[in-house]
């Protein structure tokens, strides 16, 4: 191909395809420039104009006009690096990582497998094993707690409340109920530095510790909605008890089935006095150590993410006014969790899990 009036001449269709790659969001910012570069050539500009509009130098317009001019299109690929390219047998480096229970030799002194130090240790480069590891959906720095229940009763009670949840009788309502308790009202000393851009929020760790306070609530499982509430400076078999009061006072004249968890106050004399002169109250009980299996937990960790954590309180007063208004505004949308498990898969899942750590 030859220059006219200092033009670079293209072919055929090219024009078309250069500008897509000037506008396509799947092409590099580099390849983009180059074909911005011979699209200027092809309009005449000098190449002097051509480095200033494309933020490049002389001898790079050059280059690639030469390659356009000799090749086209294509030529604006990159050109195969020299050397031969590593090859990483993957399985071996999976193998590597999962053997002795993922756990790293002894003399490196560490606990788990990070990118870097498998990379060193393999043999291989840091983006290699990040890629490999994506690919098999392999994890070393995640980990997952559990605990076993040692519940007599497991499977018993374990049925009774997914089946609560799931097949709820009819004509009655389904509450999960549970306490927050010890919630600290934290003020902070100093103000929080604003949010900017590039510049997250700050703050100190000085802080005035104003008291605490019990959070009682109750979800309506068909709902969503948190159908009662109380806050108590103290947890015991008397303030369950008021809170169970509150808790019928919200669904009157209906059968009403109560998920709790296994606290000791939940089964005090006292409680059992209420539920006798209260019969439409039936209590279920999740099993020891089964506390995900109370679906208001749900909501906790919600309100303490989204409310409780972050904020700062001048007293106790304060903080269970900041309690109130987020649940009032919780209530305002229908946002019911949905419980998808059966009891049979959990079970499963339980026993999988005991045979593999005996």
């Amino acid at each position: 191909m030859a220059y006219v009036a200092k033009a670079l001449v293209l072919r055929d269709g090219d024009r078309e395809r250069l500008e897509a790659l000037t506008r396509g969001k799947s092409v590099s910012a580099t390849t983009a420039a180059r074909a911005r570069t011979v699209l200027l050539a092809a309009d005449g500009l000098p190449n002097v104009e051509i480095e200033r509009l494309i933020g490049s130098t002389r001898p790079t317009v050059l280059k690639w006009r030469k390659r356009y001019a000799e090749g086209g299109v294509a030529a604006l690929a990159d050109s195969p690096r020299p050397g031969k390219e590593p090859v990483i047998d993957e399985l071996a480096l999976v193998v590597e990582t999962l053997a002795n229970d993922g756990k790293p030799p002894a003399e490196l002194g560490i606990s788990h497998w990070s990118a870097r130090s498998m990379a060193a240790w393999f043999g291989a480069s840091f983006s290699s094993v990040s890629r490999i590891w994506r690919k098999w959906n392999i994890a070393p720095h995640r980990i997952e707690t559990f605990k076993f229940s040692t519940d007599p009763q497991l499977e018993a009670k374990l049925r009774d409340v997914v089946g609560l949840y799931m097949s709820p009788p009819e004509n009655a309502v389904v509450v999960s109920i549970d306490e927050k308790s010890q919630i600290q009202a934290l003020e902070r000393t100093r103000p929080d530095q604003p949010l900017s851009p590039g510049h997250a929020s700050q703050r100190t760790h000085d802080y005035k510790r104003n008291g605490t306070t019990t959070l009682f609530a109750a979800l309506d499982v068909l709902t969503g909605k948190i159908s009662a509430d109380a806050c108590y400076q103290r947890h015991t078999n008397a303030e369950f008890v008021d809170f169970l009061g509150q808790v019928a006072a919200a669904h009157p004249d209906v059968e009403l089935h109560v998920v709790c968890d296994n606290y000791a106050t939940h089964k005090h004399q006292n409680v059992k006095d209420w539920l006798a002169a209260n019969p439409r109250v039936t209590l279920h009980f999740t099993p020891t150590s089964c506390s995900w299996l109370n679906m208001v937990e749900i909501f906790f960790g919600l309100i303490t993410r989204q409310a409780i954590r972050r904020g700062s309180f001048a007293s106790v007063s304060d903080l269970e006014a900041a309690i109130r208004t987020y649940i009032d505004h919780y209530n305002e949308s229908d946002h019911p969790f949905r419980w998808v498990k059966t009891a049979d898969y959990l079970l499963g899942k339980i026993k999988r899990k005991r045979t593999i750590n005996r």
